[in-house]
């Protein structure tokens, strides 16, 4: 048993009665550099730890809940947040379907998400892979005249979950990355791409792929121009299909279709994507970077199809909503943080691959526009309506090549439509930082609202 669980039980002792207490201990170190003009610009290694507890009371009409947390795990300060949590609860609404989550017997999965080498790592290896990534970015092209922001940054975290109700989980997770953003002009116009590589550790970082990357994204996007309005196909870059996944899987939690705020609700049986299309969130694969053994509520992490060859599935749900929906969690309980409570939420969203890398797809198109980044996705899109309209730039597709280079684009159409117009769904996945997995994607009827 590691020390941080035994220190997450030893908090239960202090449950007085018949109430019900629940703690939340995080730690873990992040390191941050910055390398701008061949010197370190900013560079930070911190420690943090805290605590997040909830006390639940039964009330005459459901049960009252309160929260606290603390950024510390001294002893004083976890006694103030247990007394602030008992206080909160005695003025909270009672709710009757609140309750804390209990074991369900499903067994966590046997995953390896920690590598110890990210904290033996000498911290002169990690500056010397942002300055060499920037160094690769600035003299590999001509055409680049400034580096924004080569970054490189690691973490190492450890969370520990137990209940008065019987939950004991605890996991562990690292991550490694370097990222950079590359101005190129061609002396009339600037243009900027960024490159990412992410791993578990140091050791897996690839600074040749994520260079390439923000170079050949600034570069090929010079001259870009305004095209004319059109209506055809778009085939979305991995990176941008990763995003317009994380916007779908927001509409596939339970939490929001109980509270009516998603274009799924009530359509679980139908039809909703096309027959290519199969969705699942599945934090149990160790290729996904937001892979975890255990949900937020210490249940344990599994594989839930949601869409399968486009008929939609299932929700996921965290015990709250599960309660209110009249099922049960699907392990898919996610917190931001010791201060964040726990909601329904997907974590590690993959699409089913298909047969054809990207090329293949752009063959099979012929015509139409690559969808190289959104804008505006936050105010753009709308995941009770459905509504999709947002800005991009990219290039032209031509002859089954890519062409000239576009901007100040909209494109627009419903997340409704989208899905079931759906036409190719590409074999070249990549795993990214975040929740969601990408691949390139090619959708039909999409509306380019240009010159």
């Amino acid at each position: 048993m590691s020390e941080l669980m035994e220190r997450a039980e030893r908090i239960l002792d202090a449950a007085k009665g018949d109430e019900q207490i629940e703690v939340y201990l995080s730690r873990g170190t992040d390191t941050e550099i910055q390398a701008y003009q061949g010197d370190v610009e900013n560079l930070s290694t911190a420690s943090s730890s805290g605590i997040g507890v909830r006390v639940l009371r039964d009330g005459a009409a459901g049960a009252q809940v309160g929260t606290a947390w603390a950024g510390s795990l001294d002893e004083e300060a976890i006694v103030e947040a247990l007394r602030q949590a008992r206080d909160n609860a005695r003025f909270a609404t009672e709710d009757e379907f609140v309750a804390f989550a209990q074991p369900d017997g499903v067994e966590g999965a046997k995953l390896e998400l920690s590598d110890a080498s990210v904290l033996s790592t000498p911290l002169d290896e990690k500056i010397a892979m942002a300055l060499e990534l920037e160094r690769m970015v600035r003299g590999g092209d001509p055409r680049i005249r400034q580096v924004d922001a080569a970054n490189y940054s690691d973490y190492v975290a450890e969370a520990a979950v137990v209940s008065t109700k019987g939950i004991r989980a605890s996991y562990e997770r690292s991550g490694a990355f370097v990222s950079v953003e590359a101005i190129a002009t061609d002396g009339t116009s600037d243009q900027t791409g960024w490159g990412l590589s992410a791993g578990r550790a140091p050791h897996e970082l690839d600074l040749s792929e994520a260079a390439n990357d923000a170079i050949s994204r600034a570069t090929r996007m010079l001259g870009a121009v305004k095209p004319a309005s059109m209506k055809g196909t778009a085939v979305f870059d991995p990176r941008s299909t990763a995003t317009l996944l994380a916007i779908i899987g927001g509409a596939l939690s339970g939490e929001a279709v109980v509270y009516g705020r998603s274009f799924f609700a009530n359509r679980i049986g139908e039809d909703v994507a096309s027959p290519l299309f199969t969705l699942l969130d599945d934090p149990t694969d160790p290729r996904h970077f937001a892979a975890s053994v255990f949900d937020g509520e210490g249940l344990a992490c599994r594989r839930n199809v949601l869409i399968r060859r486009g008929r939609l599935e299932a929700f996921v749900y965290d015990t709250v909503s599960a309660r209110r929906a009249g099922t049960v969690s699907t392990g898919s309980a996610v917190r931001g943080g010791i201060a964040g409570s726990p909601s329904a939420g997907c974590r590690a969203l993959q699409l089913e691959p298909g047969s054809m890398d990207q090329a293949e797809i752009f063959r099979r198109v012929g015509n139409g526009i690559f969808v190289e980044s959104l804008t505006g996705v936050h105010s753009g899109v709308n995941p009770i309506s459905g509504d999709f309209s947002v800005g991009i730039t990219g290039l032209m597709i031509r002859d089954g090549q890519l062409a000239e280079p576009v901007r100040e684009i909209t494109v627009a159409s419903t997340l409704q439509r989208m899905l079931l117009d759906v036409r190719y769904v590409g074999s070249d996945v990549e795993w990214l930082p975040g929740s969601a997995a990408g691949q390139s994607l090619a959708i039909d009827g999409i509306a380019v609202s240009g010159s």
